[in-house]
């Protein structure tokens, strides 16, 4: 078995070189610090995209690439790709790294996973991509997908962890239906699931007895408290409309919106921090979600006229958000109270929604509760708090810091 663990030897010299001033040492620079010696005489096959940077902003590829020990044989890239600008849903094609001259396999067009042509050769693969904590982000599907079929090949599997950019404690929503599996409702757990990369990674081993030799080399400096902005590391945008913390805070949230006929500020300055619609009665939705108390969020009315999306061009009236606590703001709590508001026909007729797509993305439970008991907003939270609390105690076998 691949060995994940790093000397206090190696990690001080990596401490005391400068390499890494940010309080959180990713799991990428702890693997450089040896000059990957994990993978010494291997042949690697790397999974990541311009998130996938050590603490001085130099892409993993580019550091394998250079390594004396390891050989990095082939790039493989998940949805918007490996430069990380193609547009949400977007498929991609196979191309070729300029820089190394290595193939780029896309995991987001033809196929979600790796071939067996694609893995030819392959020693190890590994998976060194920023998450931002939803479940329906589709990130550490690709990372799933990828340990899947590692596994059929006998073909050890690394995690380089980084952190949930919107903490490890807070956990949200429903857990997935245990029949639903689907590239955006991959993993039986929470909407917002408080965990990182290579905890998801042991998790989705054990649940699904995947037959894979995983290894996770560890953050270093850590703590599940903590947001993005207090790692120390640079913000790279994982993708072209999660824009900072704030942002990926509220995604787990308002990314619900988009099973419905709500535009969500893609094409806008503040994509998943305003939602809208030109049908919207925006000044009693904002009004309606300010009564209700929720702490950490402040609503606001404004208007915008997103430049893509559904209504692109068009004037939308919309509520913006803005974060004054993140440890206290719960995104899912305003899509269920707005959502339990806007089926009220007699103020907001023109409001529609996908059913499939609003099962996959929020789960079957709160379909029923909102659209078919009709359950009152505070019901329903309850209901998500009790399905938190016992995964809680699921993850807990499974948590590395």
């Amino acid at each position: 078995m691949l060995n994940g663990k790093l000397t206090a030897f190696a990690l001080a010299a990596l401490l005391g070189a400068g390499q890494a001033r940010a309080a959180v040492v990713t799991g990428l620079d702890a693997a450089e610090s040896t000059d990957f010696e994990m993978f010494a005489g291997k042949r690697v096959g790397l999974v990541t995209n311009q998130t996938g940077l050590n603490a001085a902003g130099r892409s993993g590829v580019d550091s394998l690439f250079s390594s004396r020990k390891a050989r990095l044989a082939a790039i493989f890239s998940p949805e918007h790709g490996f430069r990380g600008n193609a547009a949400d849903g977007e498929g991609i094609n196979n191309s070729t790294d300029p820089v190394t001259g290595l193939p780029i396999y896309s995991l987001y067009g033809k196929t979600h996973r790796p071939t067996s042509a694609m893995l030819a050769g392959i020693d190890v693969l590994v998976f060194d991509i920023q998450d931002v904590g939803a479940r329906f982000y589709t990130y550490l599907t690709t990372m799933a997908l990828c340990m899947e079929e590692a596994g059929k090949r006998n073909i050890p599997f690394v995690v380089l962890d980084r952190p949930n950019p919107i903490s490890g404690l807070v956990l949200e929503g429903p857990v997935l239906a245990k029949n639903i599996q689907d590239f955006t409702g991959y993993f039986p757990v929470p909407v917002r699931h408080g965990m990182t990369a290579g905890e998801m990674a042991l998790l989705h081993k054990d649940l699904r007895n995947i037959a894979v030799n995983l290894s996770v080399v560890k953050l270093q400096g850590w703590d599940r408290s903590s947001f993005y902005g207090d790692t120390g590391l640079a913000w790279v945008n994982p993708s072209p409309n999660i824009r900072g913390v704030d942002a990926a805070i509220m995604y787990p949230g308002i990314g619900g919106f988009e099973a419905t006929n709500m535009a969500v500020g893609r094409g806008t300055d503040a994509p998943f921090l305003w939602f809208g619609a030109p049908w919207l009665n925006a000044e009693r939705l904002a009004a309606t979600l300010s009564a209700a108390g929720l702490p950490g969020v402040r609503f606001s009315v404004e208007s915008k006229r997103p430049e893509l999306d559904i209504y692109a061009g068009k004037l939308c009236r919309g509520v913006r958000m803005e974060i004054t606590d993140r440890a206290a703001v719960r995104p899912m709590d305003i899509f269920v109270l707005a959502v339990c508001a806007l089926r009220d026909s007699a103020y907001y007729r023109e409001f529609r929604f996908d059913e499939a797509a609003l099962r996959l993305i929020a789960g079957n439970n709160v379909y029923k509760a909102i659209f078919e008991s009709k359950d009152p907003p505070e019901k329903i939270m309850a209901d998500f708090r009790a399905q938190c609390a016992a995964f809680d105690k699921l993850r807990g076998r499974y948590l590395l810091y």
